[in-house]
């Protein structure tokens, strides 16, 4: 008789805390110690295997460590002093009550809500994909840093995003596993009556429930978001279980449980945010749901409208208009019915809303924009290249006029600058050093450290970047049943007890537009450049492609062919995993980092970033933020090829510098050795590296950027026009309703004969005649822009002269204006004359994108 196997139960069974070392839970869910590597190494002290089998995770790491140890450590006084220091550290981190960096000009009474999809904090808590995470996680720390009065909100994926391993013939495989909240650094939040917090979002015959948790991040509390909820169906407990998966469908209930969910949830718990971030379009339902707040108190919806735009910041990532998230007027239809009537609009004004963006559906993005006041991109390219891309929700104004403007990204300095910069930092620059990481004229005093030091600290780092590299290839080789002897082969220039070959780095997402392939084009060169015996070039390649981008995923495949020809074999290693860990060792222990996209698509890209500030060599396409970094001394710029050549000549004529640069400049300086054993100007620019990008492009700047720009006046706005139930929203929302059907009828025409050619120092008078159509003089602003005529527009630099009303009219009944112009400069000038409609209570001059030109 066959009888049933054994039944396999599970207990967990948690150590009993020494009194001592009670703060270690304490320390264990503060992300804090995601960029605290005193606190990280506390754990790792205690038992170093344990660690790395629980993912560096704090928490978890405390479940599960045996309870003899913590005995055992809280009798050693080695092990108490550490625990103390990381105690102190943070004590006085948290206890710091003083605002920073921008963060005094907020009132008491202010506070910032951030909301994104998804938040890079520390590899242990897999809430990311990516750079729009990571960005997201370093904002956030920023903030604490700055002790910015600031909440951040997102969603609570149970799976996260995919685990990668590639097999023996280069194929990606995505695996999916749950994770267990236990063993993140959240707790679920509950109200004053002990009950678990919980808000509902209305879909299509139903409503679903939500979680609310919080994570701490130093001194920002993150809420998210979370449908795995007994009472809702098994389809919607599912929501958020996976980030960026699932279909439309899963799509839109994300971003709507995010977007209304996450405004609700604020609500729930009394938090009253001034200021409202949009971080991409997938949050931009949190503008209907403050409207909706609004028009059921009894506002009319223009009035809503330009309540919830005027604290509204909007920052877009995206770089292509396809990129953009969108969605069928029918499926809109189908979620938000409910909202029409609520917001007191009509099907077709609730989906013009969203419409304006190229292709028909509802735009997250135009909706974001109409629903915002203050619009940007992440870089300076990136602005000019998002004006573009959005140019049709200001029909009238040229790209570069419209009002999207732009902060570019930075990096978290603690979380990615390696501890041992850290520890030269303080020896050589001083204890201050972090609090003057925006200083430039600081950083100057890296020449102070010596050569040799300076190469050490980065010999050292690439001694570990290297072993892990080895690692990480070990445990892929042997599970694609390599041989033990063949991997000495592919190990052979990756050796972390002679880190003296040049190393570069390419570790991103594998997008198509990033050119993972482009530095192999053309093999027989390459082979030949990297193959000689006194000057060998290893490559270390990693990243991810979505589980549903059949190309990027194919690039992967054919780096892996590569990677198996004679020559590349051992010069090129393909790593799987790639995560929070390797990206921090990787960017810190290479000798250059590549980044090739095609220009103008890369948004900002943060990993150069990283690289940089720890004297890594950039070699990038100017594009992004290294359009901006590059100075000629700090790494090498490839040059973008002419945008009218096709995709294939771009390319070609892009890795023909890059070979160059190779062959005549990176190569030739990194072995250019002298009788220490490494290159003088290689440490010259690597300092100049540190020197010139650390104080630019850290997150404290940033922050700092947004505070300014967006933060202060968006908060100074609310102020206004909340005041008295909204009395400005309600005369703005009138005016622009009075203003909109008159403008198709305002005409100008000029009333002086232009003059050809003045004296320095005398002046002309210009009149011009505006048929308002029922408008008043106060209702618009004529304007000249005066600028030298030249084809370098870095030298037309134009300013703008208003015009004063006369208070006469034309016999036709037209309105004169008239300027007094007395030119301050000499040669040939340019000027243009135009007319635009701006009461004092616009937020950006040309919000309404309407304009006239004579």
């Amino acid at each position: 008789m066959d009888r049933p196997p054994a039944t396999s139960f599970t207990i967990a069974v948690e150590p009993n805390v020494p009194r001592r070392l009670a703060r270690l839970d304490e320390l264990a869910n503060n992300l804090w110690y995601s960029w605290d590597r005193q606190t990280r190494r506390l754990f790792s002290l205690l038992h170093r295997g344990l660690w790395e089998a629980t993912g560096n995770s704090p928490k978890a790491f405390l479940k599960r460590v045996d309870e003899q140890r913590l005995i055992e450590a809280a009798a050693d006084p080695v092990f108490v002093a550490n625990f103390n220091r990381a105690l102190s550290a943070y004590d006085s981190y948290h206890d710091e009550p003083s605002r920073q960096n921008g963060a005094e000009w907020l009132r008491q009474t202010d506070k910032v809500a951030y909301f994104c999809a998804e938040y890079g904090f520390h590899e242990s808590f897999p809430i990311y994909s990516g750079g729009l995470g990571i960005l997201a996680g370093d904002h956030c720390k920023a903030a604490s840093d700055a002790r910015m009065p600031f909440v951040a909100v997102g969603l609570l994926y149970r799976q996260g995003y995919f685990s990668q391993t590639i097999d023996g013939e280069g194929n990606q495989h995505a695996t999916y596993g749950d994770s267990d909240y236990d063993d993140m650094p959240i707790v679920p939040l509950t109200g004053a009556d002990g009950a678990e917090v919980m808000v509902e979002v209305e879909f299509p015959g139903r409503s679903v429930r939500l979680k609310v948790w919080s994570a701490r991040c130093g001194h920002v509390t993150l809420y998210l978001l979370d449908s795995d909820v007994e009472s809702n169906t098994a389809a919607d407990r599912a929501i958020c279980r996976r980030l960026y998966g699932g279909d439309r469908t899963t799509r839109i209930e994300q971003e709507i449980v995010l977007g209304i969910g996450g405004v609700r949830a604020l609500r729930a718990l009394d938090i009253a945010p001034t200021v409202w971030h949009i971080n991409e379009g997938h949050a931009a339902f949190l503008v209907l749901e403050r409207m909706r707040e609004l028009t059921v108190s009894g506002l009319s919806f223009d009035t809503a409208l330009e309540a919830v735009a005027v604290n509204t910041v909007f920052t877009t990532h995206t770089p292509v208009p396809a990129g953009h998230d969108h969605f069928s007027d029918a499926m809109i239809g189908t979620y938000f019915q409910h909202f029409a009537g609520q917001l007191k609009l009509d099907h077709a004004q609730l989906m013009g809303l969203g419409h304006g963006m190229g292709n028909g559906d509802f735009n997250m993005t135009a909706l974001a924009i109409r629903g915002s006041r203050f619009q940007n991109g992440v870089s300076k390219i990136h602005g000019g290249v998002s004006a573009e891309i959005c140019r049709e929700l200001w029909p009238e104004l040229k790209p570069e006029e419209n009002p999207i403007d732009y902060v570019t990204n930075g990096v978290h300095v603690p979380t990615f600058l390696a501890e041992q910069w850290t520890e030269l930092f303080e020896r050589y620059l001083g204890p201050d050093w972090f609090a003057r990481q925006r200083d430039a004229e600081f950083w100057k005093r890296i020449d102070d450290v010596p050569d040799h030091l300076f190469w050490s600290v980065h010999q050292t780092l690439k001694s570990r970047m290297l072993d892990l590299v080895g690692y990480v290839t070990r445990v892929q080789h042997l599970r694609n049943s390599g041989s033990e002897a063949h991997l000495d082969r592919l190990l052979k220039y990756a050796d972390p007890t002679d880190p003296n070959v040049l190393t570069i780095g390419f570790a991103r997402r594998f997008a198509t537009y990033k050119r993972a392939t482009m530095m192999f084009n053309d093999l027989d060169f390459l082979r030949d450049l990297i193959t000689d015996a006194k000057r060998p070039v290893l490559f270390v390649y990693a990243g991810k492609a979505h589980p549903a981008d059949i190309p990027g995923q194919d690039l992967i495949r054919r780096l892996h062919e590569i990677s198996r020809t004679p020559g590349f074999e051992g010069r090129l290693l393909l790593l799987e995993g790639y995560d929070l860990r390797l990206a921090r060792r990787i960017v810190s222990g290479v000798d250059v980092w590549l980044n090739n996209p095609v220009y103008p698509l890369e948004a900002s890209g943060t990993s150069g970033m990283k690289a940089g500030i720890n004297g890594v060599l950039n070699l990038s396409v100017l594009d992004g933020w290294w359009g901006e970094g590059y100075d000629g001394s700090n790494g090498w710029g490839i040059k973008p090829a002419a945008l009218h050549l096709d995709d294939a000549r771009r390319t070609r004529e892009e890795c023909q510098t890059l070979y160059e640069l190779l062959q005549d400049q990176v190569i030739p300086m990194y072995y250019e050795r002298g009788a220490s054993g490494f290159s003088p100007r290689w440490v010259r620019m690597a300092r100049r590296s540190i020197a010139t990008l650390l104080p630019r492009f850290n997150s404290g700047r940033m922050v700092g950027e947004y505070l300014q720009k967006f933060y202060h006046p968006a908060s100074l706005q609310w102020r206004r026009f909340s005041e008295g139930g909204f009395v400005r929203a309600g005369e703005l929302a009138q005016w622009k309703a009075r203003v909109r059907p008159a403008w198709a009828g305002v005409t100008a025409r000029r009333l002086d004969q232009p003059k050809k050619s003045l004296r320095f120092g005398e002046g002309v008078q210009i009149e011009v005649a505006v048929q308002l159509n029922g408008l008043t003089p106060d209702d618009v602003v004529v304007e000249l822009t005066l600028a030298r005529q030249t084809q370098y527009e870095k030298l037309k630099q134009p300013q703008r002269l208003a015009f004063e009303s006369t208070g006469l009219r034309t016999d036709q009944g037209e309105h004169r204006f008239a300027l007094d112009l007395t030119p301050e400069l000499c040669g040939r000038l340019e000027y243009r004359i135009r007319v635009y409609p701006h009461p004092a209570l616009l937020t950006p001059p040309f919000e309404l994108g309407m304009m006239i030109w004579l």
